[in-house]
């Protein structure tokens, strides 16, 4: 009873607030009921639809506490003082053979108190903001069935007189409305809101909410993010867009294009301006990311890149004749000419259906390959290039998702397959779908899986790389029955090319999650700017993760090896994690080479023959790995390096003919003296063959197979103990044109390459890092022919 009068004595005090309010659908309290521990709560015996009381949520704490929360009309309080009374009475009917005192629900309440905002919070404590005075945006799920719309208007007139800002769309549920709001969590805290709340959770934030508003309504939060941003140095790395153009002028673009290489073109007839939307969309992803995120709150945006865009494709114009191979040459040409000191990663989000070949390569993909090895000038300005894997494009094949990505006309497009390029693919995890007209949709692919636009190269020869290198958010798409479509909630969110009409529109499919990665890329070479391009790929990969939903879904087959060249095709190696690759990631240690071989040479008119191999010690204290013994361990190892192409049909046959070398790691077995580990990589080196019959266990891929392409990671599973006996690992050239066509005299050529290696175990500490001295120096070895 006395916590009863103490809700009782806050209802009184707090009624000249609500008397103020003048709300519609009457005045009431949320109510929280705590049981005792383990103690069953018969919360649905505190609803009495007679009396106006209303269950609004039900809670389990993780010490075995149930939480229930009612909703009780002002003077209904009664309701429960007489329950308690009829308790404390022990009252029964009146022949005796019926208790009336609600014995099984008061025995297990152990509190009463009036619901503050953690009796609403039905999220994940995590997703709660750090500070209560910081603006996001939440769910806010509405009851009081059948008043559910007249309890909708009065939330909304309260609310904009406490100056939260409300969604105008809703969605009805038959039992609860939703509605998102954009409020600091002290202004959700006033009594009078609390009072009309049912539940409070963190929005899961879709593109739709800022797509459905007009131009003004947009205006005022592309305003505020304007006014937000830091616009980092001159010298900064650049994201140049090779696409449809630039609507420089744009609010949110126009501090970060640069003056005088910021809009390019390969025809001045075309102009630079964005006719087509494509280019300027890619722009505002390539520097925010899903603008969703950055609307989403008020703290300062940092940028850490600028932005180019050099138009490579006008829409009003015919592109079936056009040479895009010659034509992105002169586009990256361009602002090169102008600012040659500049660091910048090419983002290439345009494709082509004609390119889909079985991965052999093409004249557009073989010239990104020359680009970004830099071959024309021996390799002294190298390029990093992420570009679209390509999309599937009928709606009627994102309704047979996922057996789509098995037909060979949606494969990867060109230049997709270029080697030296990141190639990306899209995965998703948008579910919600929001819009009111689309209550029949469900999301097409699962969360984790794949977007249904993707491409993949499941039908490729087995001969070229992997493709797509790794997957980024692109997107979902809805199906009911045979039916298919995109939508904004399902999409992200971005800079439109018509600011007058439109501020904000929205992006999908491989081409938005080329831009994410653009975006990653630049934020990697402005924290690292020291790297080279092949190590920024590098980092990415080491980076990317296979989302569960993957590993279940693509990763089958008869054999491991049949399951992992699956889940390859579908997902590359994965979802990338940038602050995992700007930091390594928790518990891992990694280490970074960045150096120089020469895989040939040549004495004379005699044959070209193999020359370096590089052997780096692991500077693992081997002396804790032996104290972890039996701890599972990973060791997770990446090479990347950019290979010189030799376009012409006769190249592409085969990959030896098309690449002028190839790189390979091994690490040397347990049993291994230094001796053997050197003749058995020499053996490598000379005979691909010898690895089949010679496989290390534990790998992943394994050696055969993770040897497509000039990109190579590969994952180790075994034991702390086994580790510490496997103290080397070696880089060592195997075959390529360079060596096969000496007339072209390119066998004296160094090569350069990234090496990533990185050890992850729960047990590591802190120690292990301390006990890394200094970094790995390599051991320059000649290989003998």
């Amino acid at each position: 009873m006395a916590q009863l009068q103490t809700v009782r004595e806050a209802e009184q005090a707090l009624a000249p607030v609500f008397d103020d309010a003048d709300l519609e659908t009457g005045i009431g309290l949320n109510i929280e009921f705590a049981s005792f521990a383990d103690a069953e709560l018969l919360a649905a015996s505190l609803a009495d639809s007679r009396q106006g009381i209303e269950l609004s949520n039900v809670r389990q704490q993780n010490d075995g506490v149930t939480l229930a929360t009612a909703w009780v009309p002002q003077g209904k309080l009664t309701f429960f003082e007489k329950k308690i009374q009829a308790y404390i009475e022990e009252r029964r009917s009146d022949d005796g053979l019926r208790a009336l005192d609600s014995r099984p629900l008061i025995d297990a309440i152990q509190n009463i108190r009036v619901a503050a905002f953690e009796a609403l919070w039905t999220d994940d404590p995590e997703l709660l903001p750090a500070s209560a005075d910081l603006a996001v945006w939440w769910e806010v799920w509405l009851s009081r069935s059948p008043r559910r719309t007249a309890l909708l208007d009065d939330f909304r007139r309260v609310a904009q007189a406490a100056g939260v800002q409300v969604s105008r769309s809703s969605v009805t549920f038959p039992e609860r409305i939703v509605v998102r709001v954009h409020a600091t969590r002290n202004q959700l805290q006033q009594p009078v809101l609390l009072s009309l709340m049912a539940e409070i959770r963190r929005a899961r934030d879709t593109a739709a909410f800022f797509d459905e508003m007009n131009v003004a309504d947009q205006a005022e939060w592309v305003e505020s993010l304007a006014a937000r941003i830091v616009v980092p140095d001159d010298d900064a790395p650049v994201v140049c867009l090779l696409d449809t153009g630039l609507t420089r002028a744009h609010p949110l673009l126009a501090q970060s294009v640069l003056e005088d290489t910021g809009t390019l073109t390969v025809n001045p007839g075309w102009g630079t301006a964005d006719n087509a939307g494509h280019g300027t969309e890619l722009a505002g992803l390539a520097l925010y990311g899903d603008l969703v995120q950055a609307l989403g709150h008020d703290e300062p945006v940092t940028l850490t890149h600028r932005l180019e865009s050099v138009k490579l494709l006008h829409a009003d114009h015919g592109n079936e004749d056009k040479d895009f191979g010659s034509l992105t040459i002169d586009a990256v040409a361009q602002p090169e000419a102008r600012a040659p000191d500049l660091r910048r990663v090419f983002c290439l989000a345009i494709s082509s259906e004609q390119g889909r070949d079985r991965g052999r390569p093409s004249a557009w993909s073989a010239a990104v390959d020359s680009l970004a090895s830099d071959w024309i000038n021996d390799g002294q300005t190298r390029r990093l290039f992420c570009i679209a894997a390509g999309n599937i494009q009928p709606t009627e094949a994102w309704a047979g998702y996922p057996g789509s990505f098995a037909r060979p006309e949606y494969g990867i497009e060109a230049p997709g397959q270029a080697w030296n390029a990141l190639t990306v693919g899209a995965y998703t995890d948008k579910l919600q779908i929001e819009e009111q007209d689309a209550q029949h949709y469900q999301p097409i692919a699962p969360r984790g899986c794949l977007s249904p636009f993707s491409s993949t190269s499941v039908n490729w020869d087995n001969d070229w790389p992997w493709k797509p290198d790794v997957v980024f958010e692109g997107g979902n798409a809805g199906r009911d029955g045979d039916f298919a479509s995109s939508f904004p909630s399902l999409s992200l969110l971005t800079t439109s090319h018509e600011p007058a009409q439109r501020l904000l529109t929205v992006s999908w499919a491989t081409s938005a999650a080329t831009a994410l990665a653009a975006n990653m890329a630049g934020q990697i070479m402005r924290t690292y700017p020291e790297l080279w391009p092949e190590t920024v790929r590098a980092l990415m990969v080491h980076s990317a993760r296979w989302t569960p939903a993957m590993l279940q879904a693509y990763c089958v087959g008869a054999t491991r090896t049949q399951r992992t060249a699956n889940l390859m095709r579908y997902c590359g190696y994965g979802v990338p994690d940038l602050s995992r690759a700007l930091w390594s990631g928790r518990h891992a240690l990694t280490l970074l080479v960045q150096d120089t071989l020469q895989p040939f040479t040549r004495q004379g008119s005699a044959a070209v023959q193999t020359q370096d191999m590089h052997l780096h010690d692991l500077p693992w204290p081997r002396d804790i790995l032996l104290a972890l013994g039996e701890t599972p361990v990973k060791m997770r190892v990446t090479l990347s390096y950019f290979i010189e192409p030799n376009p012409g049909e006769r190249g592409f046959q085969d990959k030896y003919s098309y690449q002028s070398h190839g790189l390979r790691f091994d690490v040397r077995r347990r049993a291994e003296t230094d001796a053997v580990f050197r003749a058995r990589i020499n053996r490598l080196a000379r005979d691909a063959d010898y690895a089949r019959a010679n496989a290390d266990q534990g790998w992943v891929l394994g050696d055969v197979q993770r040897r497509r392409g000039s990109l190579h990671a590969d994952i180790w599973e075994g034991t702390a103990a086994d580790l510490a006996n496997r103290g080397q690992i070696a880089v060592y050239p195997s075959g390529g044109w360079w060596k096969t066509r000496p007339g072209h005299k390119r066998y004296n050529q160094p090569a350069h390459y990234a090496l990533l290696i990185a050890i992850e175990t729960p047990e590591i500490e802190q120690d292990i890092y301390a006990a890394v001295a200094a970094q790995i120096v390599p051991a320059v070895v000649e290989v003998g022919t």
